[in-house]
């Protein structure tokens, strides 16, 4: 086996995990699950059988990654954050052929206690603020923070504010990296710094 599993987790007959991942305590993979190298999935966590994580994700404890939940590579998932999957559920009402797809794209941070409200897109390397909950896509590079989540500003890949407007032109630089942000269109582009 090339990726190590703690004696008190589950793995279910078929789930795929990559090289060098690590599950911790009481975790539960069902046999449907696809988890992809170098990740690690804390205490008490559950992963559905619909569910796709790329490489490098970091699942901290109390976390359930239902069905129709894809995280790409280098997502991070902060304690006790929630996904969903059904949008108006109904304990007396089965809506599993209604589960709405939720896509986290590479490098988002999702802060502890967010909620994810199911059917909506989290954008490239976007930080979900502690507590926020997300009922509406979200853009690359975006920092939203509240209940509903609101956008106040932009992240960098280094996981820094960048010193941008929301709206309107500007270039700035990040200071960990010397990567450079340019904001136009609502929309963020990133070119590789000298540092």
């Amino acid at each position: 086996m090339s990726y190590t599993v703690h004696d008190s987790a589950i793995v279910d007959e078929g789930a795929s995990i990559g090289e060098g991942s690590r599950i911790w305590h009481w975790v539960h993979i069902c046999g449907g699950a696809r988890i992809g190298k170098g990740c690690s999935l804390g205490q008490n966590v559950f992963v559905g059988n619909a569910v796709s994580i790329g490489d490098n994700v970091k699942i901290q404890n109390n976390v359930s990654v239902y069905d129709n939940v894809t995280l790409e590579d280098d997502v991070f998932c902060g304690p006790s954050m929630v996904f969903t999957n059904v949008y108006n559920p109904r304990s007396a009402v089965n809506r599993k052929a209604e589960y709405r797809d939720t896509l986290v794209k590479k490098g988002a941070t999702l802060g502890a206690n967010s909620t994810i409200v199911c059917g909506t897109t989290i954008g490239r390397y976007a930080f979900v603020g502690a507590g926020a909950v997300i009922n509406q896509d979200v853009p690359d590079y975006a920092l939203m923070v509240g209940v509903p989540a609101k956008q106040i500003g932009w992240m960098s890949e280094y996981g820094e504010r960048l010193d941008l407007p929301l709206t309107g032109e500007a270039t700035t630089v990040c200071e960990h990296t010397g990567d450079v942000y340019h904001l136009k269109n609502g929309q963020i582009s990133k070119e590789l710094g000298q540092g």
